[in-house]
C-alpha cells in the first residue's frame, strides 16, 4: 500500500483518481485549463481530447504531490501557460476574494487602527505581489518565449531570474500572525474564515514559487544552454526593463529607510534627530522627500511601508499600537 501511495501518476491513471488521490490537483487542472466531467477516461485521453500535453501535467502533478517527476519531457510553452493561469487566479479572484471578506470581518468603520494596518498591511502586500507576477508575465515569460522561437539575448538569462526570484508567502504568513496576535474578536466566524483562506493561500504561493525554482527555472536551463550548442540561434539585444522596475521598488535612500524605522517604532522628529545626530530640519525635510516619494503622507501608512517591506519586524508592532 505505502508502494501505491508513492508511485508516479501516469498517463493509464484515471484522472477522477487524481482528484481522489490528492485535492490539491484541482488546482493544478484549473490552471491547465482541463474542464471537469471527464468520466473514467484517463490522463493521457483528457489531456489529448483538451490539448493539454500530459507530460507537462504529469511533471507538475507528481511535483505537486510530492512524487517522483520526469522534467526531461515537458514543454516549456505548456508550463509557461499554466503559470501565467496561477498569476490570473491570484491577482484576479483569490486576492481580491480575500479582500473582500476582510473588510467584511474587520471593524471599517475608520475608527479601529489595527484594522486600518491590517488592511494597509494587505493592500500593500498585494501590489508587490502584482509587481512581482506582472514582471514574470512581461518579462521572463516573454525572454523564454523568445528563447522557444530560437532568440538567445545577449542581455538577460534565465539564471538573473534565479537570483532575484523570492518566496512572496512569507509576508502573508505574518498577517495572519498580526491578525492572530493583535486583533481580537469573538464569535466572528468570517475572521476565522479568511483567516483559513489566507493559511492556504499563502501554502499555495509557497507551492507556486518553489514549482518556479525546481521545475521552471531548470527547463529554460536546459533550452538555453541546448541553443547555445546547437550554434543556430539569433542574438537580440533587450532593454533591461527589469532592473528599472527592481530599481523602482527601492526608492528610498539609506537615511531615508533609517527615519521610516524609526518613525515605525514611534519615535517624534526630536527623538530621530538625536539618534542619527542630525537637525530637526534635516529630519522633517527628509520625511517630506519620503512622502513625496512613496506617495504616504502618514505615520500609519509609513509603518503599513515598514512592515510590507520588511525594514520592520512583526514583533516590533508592540511600539505603535
Amino acid at each position: 500500500m505505502e508502494t501505491e501511495q508513492i508511485k508516479p501518476l501516469s498517463p493509464s491513471d484515471k484522472m477522477r483518481y487524481l482528484i481522489k488521490s490528492d485535492t490539491s490537483l484541482l488546482m493544478v487542472m484549473s490552471r491547465f485549463g482541463i474542464s471537469l466531467g471527464f468520466g473514467e477516461k484517463n490522463v493521457k485521453d483528457v489531456c489529448a481530447e483538451q490539448h493539454i500535453d500530459t507530460d507537462t501535467f504529469l511533471c507538475v502533478a507528481n511535483y505537486v504531490l510530492g512524487r517522483k517527476f520526469d522534467c526531461n519531457r515537458l514543454s516549456l510553452q505548456s508550463l509557461i501557460n499554466y503559470l501565467k493561469r496561477a498569476h490570473s487566479y491570484f491577482l484576479d479572484f483569490k486576492l481580491p476574494m480575500i479582500k473582500r471578506n476582510l473588510l467584511e470581518a474587520i471593524d471599517c468603520s475608520g475608527t479601529d487602527e489595527i484594522a486600518y494596518l491590517i488592511l494597509k498591511f494587505y493592500d500593500e502586500y498585494v501590489t508587490e505581489v502584482r509587481r512581482h507576477m506582472e514582471y514574470e508575465n512581461e518579462v521572463v515569460f516573454s525572454y523564454v518565449e523568445g528563447l522557444i522561437s530560437g532568440s538567445l539575448s545577449n542581455d538577460y538569462c534565465i539564471e538573473d531570474f534565479a537570483r532575484k526570484h523570492n518566496h512572496i508567502e512569507s509576508k502573508l504568513k505574518e498577517l495572519k500572525d498580526i491578525i492572530v496576535r493583535y486583533y481580537p474578536q469573538k464569535d466572528n466566524n468570517l475572521l476565522y474564515s479568511v483567516l483559513y483562506d489566507i493559511i492556504n493561500c499563502a501554502q499555495d504561493l509557497d507551492t507556486h514559487c518553489s514549482l518556479e525554482d525546481s521545475l521552471f527555472v531548470p527547463a529554460v536551463q536546459s533550452l538555453e544552454e541546448e541553443i547555445r550548442e546547437r550554434g543556430d540561434y539569433m542574438i537580440v539585444s533587450e532593454e533591461d526593463n527589469m532592473i528599472e522596475d527592481d530599481e523602482k521598488a527601492d526608492i528610498l535612500s539609506q537615511r531615508e529607510k533609517e527615519i521610516v524605522i524609526s518613525i515605525a517604532k514611534g519615535y517624534s522628529n526630536k527623538e530621530i534627530a538625536d539618534k542619527l545626530n542630525i537637525s530637526i530640519h534635516t529630519v522633517a525635510t527628509h520625511r517630506r522627500n519620503i512622502s513625496a516619494k512613496l506617495q504616504i503622507h502618514t505615520e500609519a501608512g509609513l509603518t503599513i511601508y515598514a512592515i510590507a517591506n520588511g525594514l520592520v519586524a512583526m514583533d516590533e508592532l508592540k511600539c505603535i499600537i
